[in-house]
């Protein structure tokens, strides 16, 4: 297995840092598809980049981040087994990118939670400046936040690319069995705080029966997500055009 430099390492981590940051303005970067192409430039393999980035993208399908639910990040698992694939290189460099990228997926959902706690405290010093009507110093707290997001994508994989695989493999499985349960237990309680908010902003005083039936219909009789969203769109449309347009709603 061949060894990266500092160099190779430092971009890959800069691209993992500004990939989260892009995702949050909505720019799609942090896909796996995107991220192991480019890293597949990065280190001189652009199929296996695309390889790896399009068999996790597939591992995806169907996964966000709704009401802050934390998934595994199969960008940064890109990144890192993109890496790792091309410096073992052989027939077999996608099976062992795959098998790297697959655990280090699961194991960045422990620092997406931490990331998310963490960006609290610029979100805290936000609306501090907002209640002095301290605009620049809003903007400066708000920009301010997605630094945790950035880092917490950024250091891992700039580490386990410059350790290489051995060391990957050692820091997922020293992890004590405790903090493992106490992330999961904090990443199940995020989508639950999440819809809640989302809720809040909801004028259920006036629209809980829909609530209800979408409740009875996922609960008791098992309609997907999709048919339910499919059932809501129609509802909507509905009710908008029988009380003469949006303003009337």
């Amino acid at each position: 297995m061949g060894d990266y430099g500092f160099l190779t390492a430092l971009i890959l981590g800069i691209w993992a840092y500004f990939s989260i940051i892009g995702a949050l303005a909505g720019w799609g970067t942090a896909e796996a598809l995107v991220s192991g192409f480019i890293t597949g430039l990065v280190v001189g393999d652009v199929k296996l980049g695309l390889e790896i980035g399009a068999t996790l993208t597939l591992m995806s399908l169907g996964m966000a981040t709704y009401g802050g639910a934390t998934i595994p990040d199969f960008n940064t698992a890109a990144i890192i087994g993109t890496a790792i694939g091309a410096a073992a290189g052989g027939t077999n460099a996608a099976e062992l990118g795959l098998g790297i990228a697959i655990p280090v997926a699961l194991f960045m959902t422990q620092l997406d939670v931490l990331g998310r706690a963490t960006t609290t405290f610029f979100m805290h010093g936000a609306e501090q400046a907002l209640e002095k009507g301290n605009l620049k110093s809003l903007e400066k707290w708000h920009l301010m936040g997605t630094i945790p997001w950035g880092l917490s994508r950024g250091i891992p994989v700039f580490l386990g690319v410059l350790a290489g695989q051995a060391v990957i493999d050692n820091v997922v499985n020293a992890i004590p069995a405790w903090f493992m349960h106490g992330m999961r237990v904090t990443g199940s309680v995020l989508p639950a705080l999440g819809f809640a908010l989302l809720l809040s902003m909801m004028n259920l005083n006036k629209n809980w029966p829909y609530a209800l039936i979408g409740y009875a219909l996922f609960a008791y009789l098992g309609v997907p997500t999709l048919g339910l969203a499919f059932i809501g769109l129609s509802l909507a449309f509905i009710i908008t055009k029988n009380r003469g347009g949006v303003a009337n709603v």
